[in-house]
């Protein structure tokens, strides 16, 4: 039962550093135009594929390692191998800490761009995304427009649209060529 409680108060105090972070102006990450790394945050329950991002590095002709993935499970085991690094809800720490080995190195790193890949309103990923240092960010419309500088509607399971789409975009804002 105090476990129930304690988590509770994680999770409220979560949502209020959360709120107080949406409140301060972004600071912008001094990075120079163009796409040399990205960063995806991934929700693994609702898209379980995560590989499909490393096709970024040819897409956009990055070097290896350029490309980094954490997936978010609701729940996971620690015993299981994942392919992709995962934090759940069970990493919440105070204060809207992720306490959680791969979150942190993965937090550690700035990007130039940023894919929040996750259409539900989830704490622990809106979190990832406001910690997480980049110059440009793309996401869903389903999540708030604060966490994305650019919004994609298509469908979460559709990943050749979005990466598409994506290029598009990125093509006509000069951060990468042609």
């Amino acid at each position: 039962m105090f476990k129930g409680i304690k988590d509770k108060l994680k999770y409220k105090s979560g949502v209020k550093f959360l709120k107080a972070a949406m409140e301060r102006p972004v600071v912008p990450v001094d990075r120079s135009h163009g796409i040399t790394s990205v960063g995806c945050i991934v929700d693994m329950d609702k898209f379980e594929n995560s590989d499909v991002f490393f096709q970024f590095q040819e897409e956009y002709a990055l070097r290896p390692n350029a490309v980094k993935i954490i997936g978010y499970k609701s729940y996971y085991d620690k015993n299981s191998p994942y392919a992709t690094p995962v934090f759940s809800d069970k990493d919440l720490g105070w204060n809207g800490a992720i306490e959680n080995s791969y979150a942190l190195e993965f937090l550690s790193r700035e990007y130039d761009l940023l894919v929040n890949y996750y259409k539900e309103d989830n704490l622990l990923m809106k979190l990832m995304s406001v910690n997480t240092k980049a110059r440009f960010r793309v996401g869903f419309s389903e999540v708030d427009s604060y966490f994305n500088d650019l919004i994609l509607e298509v469908p979460l399971n559709d990943f050749k649209v979005f990466k598409k789409e994506l290029k598009k975009y990125l093509g006509v804002l000069n951060e990468i060529g042609g």
